[in-house]
């Protein structure tokens, strides 16, 4: 066996050339991986390109400063109703600040003359909650929606962008 070992010509080694520099003995990769890493760059300089047509920022478009509109505020009167109680629980009262704010300065002179109509409303609404409808967040957040849908439809076909809660006190 170890004649075997011996007979076998040692691997054979590559030839070095030491005439060309080791930079030259480099190999540039193949025709395919070029290709593909080619058409890899044109696909991701592409969707750079889509991206930011689409999503893009364009001298032409109009600041955003310009487009918003200041909000209108219009404050109503103090709400003070007794809560609905089931028996014979002591009464619970609610006091509601509330504010009501207007897409425009126009709308405020055509919903003025409405403001007995949504107060009523709200008076209404309010008498018939429970101190538990107005726990947590989502409770408020229900109020404040219902009362929004109210507004709108007492002031219609005129409408308001949103009710705002300035103090709500349950005791």
């Amino acid at each position: 066996m170890a004649a075997a070992a011996k007979a076998k010509p040692a691997e054979a080694e590559p030839e070095v050339d030491e005439d060309k520099p080791a930079a030259a003995k480099r190999k540039l990769p193949s025709l395919k991986v070029m290709i593909i890493a080619g058409a890899g760059l044109l696909v991701l300089g592409g969707g750079a390109a889509g991206a930011y047509w689409y999503f893009g920022s364009s001298g032409h478009d109009k600041p955003a400063e310009s487009l918003i509109k200041p909000a209108i505020f219009v404050d109503l009167p103090d709400v003070l109703v007794n809560l609905s109680t089931s028996g014979g629980d002591r009464p619970q009262y609610l006091k509601v600040k509330i504010v009501l704010e207007l897409p425009d300065q126009a709308v405020v002179a055509q919903i003025q003359p409405l403001m007995p109509r949504v107060m009523d409303a709200f008076q209404t609404y309010l008498r018939e909650l429970r101190a538990t409808d107005l726990d947590g967040s989502a409770g408020l957040y229900r109020l404040k929606e219902e009362l929004t849908r109210r507004v709108n439809a007492a002031v219609a076909p005129n409408r308001i962008t949103a009710v705002l809660f300035k103090e709500i006190v349950v005791q």
